[in-house]
């Protein structure tokens, strides 16, 4: 990223950011109160489930038009990752990228979610379009959207048990049957 570039996200950062010091200051950046990271040259923020939805709010209100993804990420073993100092990590992060075609600009959001109450707002009232996404996130890792308007899997089976990409969902083997090849 060029210094004019990171310049004008800084800036950004600091308008945008509820009293947020500047870089210049030796403080890290925060954009709505929340810790920005640069993550491969793509500016990351951070919250926790209770922040989840004023921050997305915020962010739309923000320019943020598009929201072009909604995944989940499942820490159990890899609880090493990196975070800033202030953020608990949870064994759960909810992701989301955002686009600002306006401003030609990317962000991440980066939301971690506690285990013993994986819930986090939908967003598809901010951007429709969403809420499959959150579906696929429900069913691949068990994280629930409140207020979702049909939160019912969309990958598996109805009457799947389990969420298959959990770190602690159990591999299952699949026989392999070998045709006989035609002469």
């Amino acid at each position: 990223m060029s210094d004019a570039a990171h310049e004008s996200q800084v800036g950004q950062t600091e308008e945008a950011g509820a009293g947020a010091p500047s870089e210049e200051g030796g403080g890290p950046l925060a954009l709505h109160g929340c810790p920005v990271t640069d993550e491969l040259g793509q500016r990351a923020v951070h919250t926790d489930a209770k922040g989840y939805l004023p921050l997305m709010e915020a962010l739309y209100r923000d320019g943020f038009e598009s929201c072009i993804g909604v995944t989940g990420v499942d820490y159990l073993t890899h609880p090493g990752r990196q975070l800033p100092a202030e953020v608990q990590p949870e064994r759960f992060e909810v992701v989301v990228e955002l686009v600002s075609f306006s401003r030609r600009e990317r962000l991440r959001v980066r939301c971690q979610v506690p285990e013993d109450e994986p819930v986090v707002p939908s967003l598809f009232d901010l951007w429709p379009g969403s809420e499959a996404h959150e579906r696929e996130t429900f069913d691949m890792f068990g994280i629930r959207f409140s207020d979702h308007p049909d939160l019912t899997r969309i990958l598996m089976p109805e009457d799947w048990e389990g969420y298959p990409l959990r770190k602690d969902y159990a591999t299952g083997a699949v026989p392999v049957r070998f045709k006989e090849v035609p002469e």
